[in-house]
């Protein structure tokens, strides 16, 4: 069978399954816990601040699409924008082009699901099947081009893009969302995670008050970044940069856990 084609099938058999299980798992997130989500946090935040709006849903769907091209001519492998990020966005774009009632379209898994598999067929077709055919000389000219433009785009542009949207909704989102913004920049290198957890905390305390749940809410916010800035390395880097010794058990500890910060 020719090379092309036999590409072309597997990968609409590949992004079938894919859409189909992300977008109906990222469905079931809004009704946890009542039953059990199978979707990335941050793909919920995201589709919550595009508004239920098809064109926004598009659009940022299809601002990952050229680092995911990128990556796939480059070096030959998908990575998880196509998933988290572009199946579910547009799967919702095109469930919701008629249709915004939430409840029927995307808060639906099982047209969600539909939409999605559509969405994973031809974008993986497209992925793999352009990448496959692109002469190697070409696909690092790609690599090269593509790969920087993508990286701006999603640091800063889309930082500053959830950071006015946290603002735009009110002082206390706002603030949530500009600390733990600032704070995942340092821990993680970008800061859209730690903006969308600012918007959730923002909006539920906004929403519900000081109540035993928001409490809940903040303690695994700052758990979550207390963990994940040691499992970076972010405390010893930050105790050598501000020239303090660091205790020789914490030190023995990122040794141990090879965690220590590689500048």
């Amino acid at each position: 069978m020719n090379q092309t084609l036999t590409i072309l099938l597997e990968s609409a058999v590949i992004g079938a399954l894919i859409g189909f299980g992300a977008s109906a798992g990222v469905a079931r997130m809004f009704h946890a816990p009542k039953v059990q989500g199978m979707g990335a946090f941050r793909t919920l935040g995201e589709l919550n601040a595009c508004e239920n709006d098809p064109v926004a849903h598009f659009s940022f769907g299809f601002g990952f699409f050229f680092n995911a091209w990128a990556s796939a001519v480059g070096t030959g492998a998908l990575t998880s924008d196509v998933d988290h990020r572009i199946v579910p966005h547009w799967a919702a774009s095109l469930a919701m082009a008629r249709n915004r009632d939430l409840a029927e379209m995307l808060h639906n898994p099982r047209r969600m699901a539909f939409f999605g598999a559509g969405v994973g067929v031809v974008l993986v077709s497209v992925l793999n099947t352009t990448a496959a055919s692109i002469p190697h000389s070409l696909q690092k000219v790609a690599a090269d081009v593509l790969g920087p433009a993508s990286e701006w785009l999603i640091n800063p542009v889309m930082p500053i893009v959830f950071w006015m949207a946290a603002v735009d909704a009110g002082r206390r989102t706002g603030g949530w969302g500009t600390v733990l913004g600032g704070l995942a920049h340092v821990v993680m290198g970008n800061a859209v995670p730690g903006i969308v957890l600012g918007i959730v905390v923002g909006k539920a305390l906004d929403d519900l008050g000081r109540t035993r749940v928001t409490r809940v809410l903040v303690g695994a916010v700052v758990a979550l970044f207390a963990v994940s800035a040691v499992l970076r390395g972010v405390d010893l880097q930050l105790l050598h940069q501000m020239k303090v010794d660091a205790p020789g058990w914490l030190e023995e500890f990122h040794r141990a856990t090879g965690t220590e910060p590689t500048d």
